[in-house]
């Protein structure tokens, strides 16, 4: 999966997404918090032939779905406002990442990323809280991870995603 970001001064930010199976899709996010999701001809790239439009409180409950949360708790929200820049992301080690049969350890997330992990979900659903720097990390694993917008990036990126051949 390619990602390509951009400002869109004035509007939000827009980032364009062409998927493993070469489909095409964008997301606008405006300042006033509306998600635009558009979705192009899979043979003409520029042709955009479905869009839809949601609400924060709509992309919020998609995005769960689509991560495989069932619901987002009260808790959280009232959590990501007092926090602010902190931000905690899911996310799962996908097949091929470097990660993959190494520990927590071998991240080097603190240092390198300035991100925690501060739970894991295993494939078999067992939850660990705060695990330790020598839990290995298994293909399907669930990360919970807290840190900044971009720590948290460049960590998903570089260590949890497969590499494109």
């Amino acid at each position: 999966m390619r990602i390509r970001e951009s400002q869109l001064p004035g509007i939000g930010h827009k980032f364009e997404i062409i998927t493993r199976n070469r489909d095409k899709i964008s997301i606008i996010i405006h300042h006033d918090g509306r998600k635009e999701l558009y979705y192009f001809d899979e043979n003409d790239h520029e042709e955009c032939v479905a869009s839809v439009q949601f609400d924060d409180a709509e992309a919020r409950q998609i995005s769960a779905i689509l991560g495989g949360m069932a619901y987002k708790p009260k808790v959280l929200e009232r959590v990501e406002a007092a926090l602010d820049d902190l931000i905690i992301e899911w996310c799962k080690a996908e097949t091929g990442a470097p990660a993959i049969h190494h520990t927590i350890g071998d991240l080097d997330a603190r240092q390198e990323y300035h991100v925690t992990v501060i739970a894991i979900i295993k494939k078999n659903q067992d939850k660990q809280l705060n695990p330790g720097s020598e839990t290995v990390i298994d293909e399907g694993d669930t990360l919970v991870m807290s840190g900044d917008g971009n720590g948290l990036k460049r960590l998903i990126r570089e260590k949890l995603t497969a590499k494109e051949v």
